[in-house]
């Protein structure tokens, strides 16, 4: 039988259920639809507009592609644990319910209200799809090793941190990071990282057994891996200026992907010493270069430079999973499930860094008319060099929110009152889901410490 402490009877419904009438009731004050979606106001100055010109008819293809990335691509991609495959998929689904709705609020209020009220239309739910995925990247850090009541938490404060960080990056600094290396991957990934190392588990070997896959989990994870291959370049372009920049940031991340692929495949038959791939690298590394290239997506990057950004990217992110992640977990007890430092971390601030070079050699030269598309400062208030450093500070500034914010919020879900699985426990489905096969569902620890002995026995 589920042990008392993990049991959800009453905290996860009391959590969903009082969230969700917080959140309903936020909407009905302080939520409205945008001029692009409200009846009265759509053709109110000007009746001569086509239906097609509104933004939805733009905006939209990119929408769905970007949501089966946070909901089909982040979900499958972290069904690779072999008894975990209901929560990765499951918990996901909750997580991105949740995070989509508080991120529309949170954005909202930072980003500008109108007239006390905070509009909404397709752009809004792109922006609260990408606030969702930075919250998804963190999950993946202490995935198999958190309640869901623990991350529903997590996604209170984090979505908060998010939006408040991007206001400082986009509004104050004026950076640009169209595709979001640095307000996405970098700070979901550090929060993530932070959070899990406050949480560490000394004694979680005691579940180091289910911590794997096995040929079917990993079968499912390559789902998510391709799902989120494809879509990326929308992913990166969703917000960005229609036109030009719009289909050059698509053609960058389409090209990044591919080189980073090649080297992804290369590297890891180089690393095992039998020149054999890790499936590991394949699902991960292979979508670094998407990372890696958000930052200067929209930015005169040209296919060459792509290609060689995915590139590096999908060599970091290889020797990273080969190499660094087993110092992290042993020297810095940071337990990294799903690698994520690799993956959005590393190439993240790689992301950064191609950013503000490619920002510093902006000319008009380069860019002619559209150099006030990409770079509305620069001859206003900034010279080109203005706007590197200000994409510097802006990493700067990411990784110390998303640190300090993860060293506080991981205190908080350090609280014993969550229904946090114990190490034994860890990577497992059957305490929190009802398992098929499994009568009521009242044997599942049972069937779990059995099969556990078994394997010891075996062993």
């Amino acid at each position: 039988m589920t042990d008392y402490s993990t049991n959800m009877r009453l905290k996860l419904p009391v959590v969903c259920i009082i969230l969700e009438v917080i959140l309903i009731i936020l909407f009905g004050v302080l939520v409205e639809y945008n001029d692009h979606t409200d009846a009265k106001n759509w053709k109110k100055n000007n009746t001569n507009i086509n239906d097609m010109e509104n933004e939805f008819y733009y905006r939209y293809p990119s929408f769905q592609d970007v949501h089966v990335m946070i909901f089909i691509g982040f979900g499958f991609l972290m069904t690779f644990l072999q008894r975990y495959g209901f929560s990765s998929v499951g918990f996901n689904f909750l997580i991105a319910a949740f995070s989509l709705q508080w991120a529309t609020l949170m954005q909202g209020f930072f980003h500008g209200m109108h007239h006390g009220k905070i509009h909404v239309g397709v752009e809004s739910m792109i922006n609260a799809d990408f606030c969702t995925g930075s919250v998804l990247i963190s999950f993946g850090a202490v995935l198999g090793k958190t309640s869901p009541v623990q991350m529903l938490i997590m996604a209170i404060f984090e979505v908060t941190l998010f939006a408040v960080n991007e206001f400082i990056l986009l509004s104050l600094l004026d950076a640009r990071d169209a595709g979001g290396s640095m307000t996405i991957h970098t700070f979901g990934a550090y929060f993530g990282l932070m959070v899990t190392r406050v949480l560490y588990r000394p004694a979680l070997n005691k579940s180091k057994h289910k911590n794997c896959s096995v040929y079917h989990s990993d079968l499912f994870a390559m789902i998510g891996t391709i799902y989120l291959w494809m879509f990326w370049p929308s992913f990166n372009s969703a917000i960005t200026s229609l036109g030009d920049d719009q289909h050059r940031t698509a053609l960058n991340t389409y090209y990044s992907l591919a080189s980073c692929t090649l080297a992804t495949y290369g590297f890891s038959a180089l690393v095992n010493h039998e020149g054999k791939l890790d499936m590991v690298h394949i699902q991960n590394a292979a979508l670094a270069g998407g990372v890696a290239v958000g930052t200067a997506g929209e930015m005169m990057l040209t296919p060459f430079g792509s290609m060689i950004v995915g590139f590096l990217a999908g060599t970091i992110s290889v020797l990273g999973y080969k190499y660094l992640t087993p110092v992290l977990e042993s020297k810095l007890k940071i337990q990294d499930t799903c690698g994520v430092h690799n993956l959005h971390g590393m190439p993240g601030v790689l992301g950064a860094i191609v950013g503000a070079v490619t920002a510093a050699v902006a000319s008009s030269s380069t860019y002619g008319n559209g150099l006030e598309d990409v770079f509305p400062k620069i001859n206003q208030d900034f010279t080109a060099s203005n706007q590197a450093v200000m994409q510097i500070v802006s990493l700067a500034v990411t990784l110390g929110m998303a640190l300090i914010g993860g060293l506080i919020v991981g205190f908080i879900l350090k609280l014993p009152i969550y229904g946090a699985p114990p190490d034994t426990l860890c990577f497992e489905d059957s305490i929190y889901w009802e398992m098929p096969g499994e009568e009521g569902g009242h044997e599942e620890l049972t069937t779990v410490k059995s099969a556990d002995e078994t394997e010891k026995l075996n062993s």
